[in-house]
């Protein structure tokens, strides 16, 4: 049985149905209304294009990527795009849903692109609900080779040197060769009966692909043979119901020296020894989005979109703020000395990192921001369910 809980979160529908995936009993906790802020920022949208006709009220993370001189970016339906980073101007589109209409989609709705982008390689490498998993020339756009995982793709594929990893919905991380596809190995990862829809993408340190599981564990996989070197949980499930227990752990592991971060729902944000999977530390947090860090900080926004600064060395809170709640905030990002989160009215906010107060904001697409934001450089790229992609600066 699959959860709905992000996909409802993601379409913005009732309140009810957010009570019904919070970890906790309380009543429905309405949506902050924007208020007046002391602006110190004033950021704008420098720059902008559409890309095909976005992800809807789905659920997603499709995000850009920045590489090569380009900008990378695709919508659900099968276009994809590269931008000169420079101008702006169109270097080349692919249709994903006419390129493998009458071999790999020809039983598909369409392209539902919901994994990526991810640049490596001199590649674009962009997945699907349907399992489809393709690599494109990073130079003009010609699919050089693809194949069909073993469930789902729901986040962006993960590169190192010559193999390319994928997370599945059905509970596995695939590999393949980066230059031919040619599958290399499947790790195994036990589903429970009710995981939130979503995955993490894996990172990539030393050897090794450190993953995030849907039963609440941190794993790391040898990159040459797909075993498993450790795997902890950072939170055990507990409570009467199916709900109670989920403890997915639907966000890249963070990796920082010699320690990882990672977060689960339901659970615990944690601090691990990279090499052995020992907890240092642990706080209770409940969150599927990204970590950020900057400093002695780590940045955390939970389930209901409030946000926190907690000391990465002890796991103490430093600051937070609840003057966003409820607003399906992205996850967030560091950018210069400020924190930065999208919402679902398509607001980027600026948040000064050090007191957690808003200090500037911008509104990209009223369709609403989803993804975590992209920070490359002085520039944020983000994009928004319309299929909005704009580049945020401070003048």
């Amino acid at each position: 049985m699959k959860s709905w809980c992000k996909n409802l979160l993601a379409a913005g529908l009732s309140l009810a149905m957010l009570s019904a995936c919070s970890s906790s009993d309380v009543e429905d906790e309405p949506v902050s209304e924007l208020t007046a802020i002391q602006a110190t920022v004033f950021p704008e949208v420098s720059w902008s294009a559409s890309v095909g006709d976005g992800v809807g009220d789905y659920y997603s993370r499709l995000a850009p990527a920045v590489r090569y001189g380009k900008i990378f970016a695709a919508d659900r339906y099968g276009e994809v795009t590269a931008f000169d980073e420079a101008t702006g101007e169109r270097v080349w589109t692919k249709d994903f849903s006419e390129e493998f209409r009458d071999n790999a989609l020809a039983k598909n709705k369409g392209a539902r692109i919901a994994a990526g982008v991810t640049a490596a390689r001199n590649k674009v490498f962009l997945g699907g609900e349907s399992g489809l998993l393709a690599a494109l020339n990073a130079e003009d756009g010609q699919v050089l080779w693809h194949v069909i995982a073993g469930g789902e793709l729901l986040s962006a594929p993960t590169v190192a040197d010559d193999v390319v990893v994928v997370s599945t919905s059905s509970g596995s991380l695939e590999a393949f060769n980066v230059d031919t596809g040619a599958k290399l190995w499947v790790y195994e990862m036990q589903l429970p009966n009710l995981t939130l829809r979503g995955t993490g993408s894996a990172a990539y340190e030393a050897g090794g692909f450190f993953i995030g599981t849907a039963d609440g564990k941190v794993a790391v996989v040898i990159k040459n043979n797909g075993q498993a070197a450790w795997e902890h949980a950072i939170y055990n499930p507990t409570g009467g119901n199916e709900f109670t227990r989920m403890a997915d752990v639907d966000m890249t592991p963070l990796i920082l020296g010699d320690n990882l971060y990672a977060v689960s729902y339901n659970g615990n944000l944690v601090s691990m020894e990279l090499r052995t999977g020992r907890v240092v530390w642990t706080r209770k947090y409940s969150s599927f989005n990204e970590l950020a860090s900057a400093g002695l900080s780590l940045f955390v926004v939970d389930d209901h979109s409030r946000i926190y600064s907690v000391d990465k060395r002890n796991g103490l809170e430093l600051w937070s703020n609840s003057e966003l709640a409820n607003r399906t905030l992205t996850s967030p990002a560091v950018y210069k000395d400020y924190l930065v989160v999208g919402d679902f009215e398509g607001y980027l906010h600026f948040i000064d990192r050090s007191t957690g107060t808003i200090v500037g904001r911008v509104q990209v697409d009223s369709s609403g921001l989803y993804s975590q934001p992209l920070v490359v450089d002085d520039k944020i790229y983000v994009q928004g369910r319309s299929g909005k992609l704009a580049v945020v600066t401070l003048p």
